[in-house]
């Protein structure tokens, strides 16, 4: 491509364009529209044939961002939920702790409980994230101090509600939680 003092130029790869006001070999200087001069190789320009109507369009940056402000928002639907999602299997999360470990052996009560809430929180957030509305816990019967820790855990959500998960399949060691998903 041939370029000579006169011609308007874009720059490829960057957000520039000018006017070409030197010309050596590979090299061209353009001078942009706020009087700036950069030097480019000619293989990094292209010609614009005409600069004046892309001006004259009245269509800039400017009218881009009005374009974009002056629509309205569109409502979103409301999504119907497929009779398959709403029969979804609830995610099992066993926090007993021969689930979560190879060997609990050296652990302290304390050690033990924290790693289970742990567990318990990263998986609902989990959850959250993906969507997953129903959520079982499996915490056995024991003395019941995890599951108290769990109530109080679900409590700090605004979003969830928790109830003892289904008998005949937990019996009395498990907790659903439900999560409600803002559509």
């Amino acid at each position: 491509m041939s370029l000579k003092v006169g011609d308007y130029v874009d720059v490829l790869d960057e957000d520039l364009s000018g006017e070409v006001i030197f010309v050596k070999k590979n090299l061209v200087t353009i001078q942009t529209e706020d009087d700036f001069e950069f030097e480019f190789e000619t293989t990094q320009l292209v010609k614009v044939e005409n600069p004046k109507l892309l001006k004259s369009s009245g269509f800039n940056e400017d009218t881009f961002e009005k374009i974009h402000l002056d629509k309205n928002p569109k409502k979103k639907k409301s999504t119907t939920v497929k009779r398959k999602e709403r029969t979804q299997p609830a995610l099992e999360i066993d926090l007993h702790i021969h689930q979560l470990v190879k060997s609990y052996k050296r652990m302290t009560k304390h050690e033990i409980l924290t790693l289970q809430l742990d567990t318990a929180k990263r998986q609902l957030e989990f959850a959250m994230r993906k969507r997953i509305q129903k959520i079982v816990f499996i915490h056995g019967v024991g003395e019941g101090v995890l599951k108290l820790e769990l109530e109080y855990l679900f409590k700090r959500y605004d979003n969830i509600k928790h109830y003892d998960a289904n008998y005949q399949k937990y019996g009395l060691g498990a907790t659903e939680v439900y999560i409600y998903q803002n559509y």
